[in-house]
């Protein structure tokens, strides 16, 4: 799909237990404590490391949905959900099997480093004026693969990305699970791109307040993905925030969606919808709904459901976003615009 861009989140199961403080020890091999370990919510501010002893604490918040990461040089990463917090949570993480990737300079690559990092940049970080402020600050780590048969430029690194956000003032660390960009003829130029998509999960760390960052921040939370989501779920639409159309006719989501809400959790059904006209460009197959979005009565979007229901959680999160597209607008904000996900809550 010619400009698809998917945002790939790892969402797991919901807790059910109340909010407070997750606690609990950290051992690796031969059960020996670890400090210094990272454990920190996905997406989030919420974020802590073990002590010398191995122990930990980090605020845990009920109906989110985040995904308690925890990360240790030379162990496995663990994702960790349905959470119990009235009992202490010890982990004890296991020794990576891999081994750090050669870096093999092959003199006949088609492409310069140079153009793959460009190409990176454009598709990790985004084009807008936040992701021209936003720094990759280790792109040494970052690793390229061009499949000249497959047409398929990849990306891996066995180290998180510092990444600092001068413009939002956030410093992430982003754990890059999968970066892959597919072309339709060998090409380094994002006009031959057909589909593309990036996956982690990411640390969140509060570097600059100013009144300035914050009101970069509220703009840049306005017409994003996640508010179209705390939108969706709380029934809020109009000509100040989203509206839905069907080719150029506006139409009634309550039409659209049934809303079912308990407590922080929303369930979403997207009803019996007419027959849809898809465009032969986008090549889209499984398609259960497809929409124009606008907000604001300016910025146009495209939100694609290869699903007939999903799960809204506290923060905007929600329970299948493989199988929910956007284009346009919206899936131009990439992780230059990238928010944590408890922003405003």
């Amino acid at each position: 799909m010619k400009n698809l861009y998917l945002f790939l989140f790892l969402f797991f199961s919901i807790s059910i237990f109340s909010q407070g403080i997750l606690k609990g020890k950290i051992t690796g091999k031969d059960n020996i404590p670890l400090e210094g370990v990272n454990v920190y919510f996905d997406g989030t501010t919420f974020a802590t490391v073990s002590d010398a002893n191995g122990d930990y604490s980090i605020r845990y918040e009920p109906n989110s949905n985040s995904v308690l990461v925890v990360s240790f040089m030379g162990y496995e990463r663990e994702y960790l959900s349905g959470l119990d917090n009235t009992k202490p949570l010890n982990i004890k993480l296991t020794v990576s099997k891999n081994q750090l990737k050669e870096v093999v300079i092959n003199k006949k690559e088609l492409f310069t480093r140079a153009q793959k990092l460009k190409l990176f940049r454009e598709y990790f970080l985004g084009q807008t004026k936040n992701a021209k402020s936003t720094v990759i600050y280790n792109e040494d780590d970052i690793q390229f693969k061009y499949d000249k048969k497959k047409l398929i430029f990849t990306a891996s690194s066995d180290k998180p990305l510092v990444v600092v956000n001068s413009s939002l003032g956030y410093k992430i660390n982003y754990e890059l699970v999968g970066f892959e960009i597919a072309f339709d003829k060998v090409s380094i130029n994002s006009k031959d791109v057909i589909n593309n998509f990036y996956q982690g999960v990411s640390r969140f760390e509060e570097v600059n307040n100013s009144a300035e960052n914050l009101a970069r921040r509220e703009k840049t939370f306005q017409g994003s993905q996640v508010q179209f989501f705390r939108n969706l779920a709380n029934r809020e639409w109009g000509a100040d925030k989203f509206l839905l159309y069907s080719d150029s006719h506006n139409i009634d989501p309550n039409a659209r969606f049934t809303i079912s809400k308990k407590d922080d959790l929303v369930k979403v059904e997207i009803l019996p919808q007419p027959k849809v006209e898809i465009k032969n460009e986008e090549n889209i197959s499984d398609i259960v709904a497809s929409y124009k979005v606008m907000f604001n009565n300016s910025e146009s979007s495209k939100i694609v459901f290869l699903t007939n229901n999903f799960s809204i959680y506290k923060y905007g999160n929600n329970s299948d976003i493989n199988n929910i597209l956007f284009l346009g607008k919206i899936a131009e904000k990439k992780v230059g615009d990238l928010l944590p996900l408890n922003y405003g809550m």
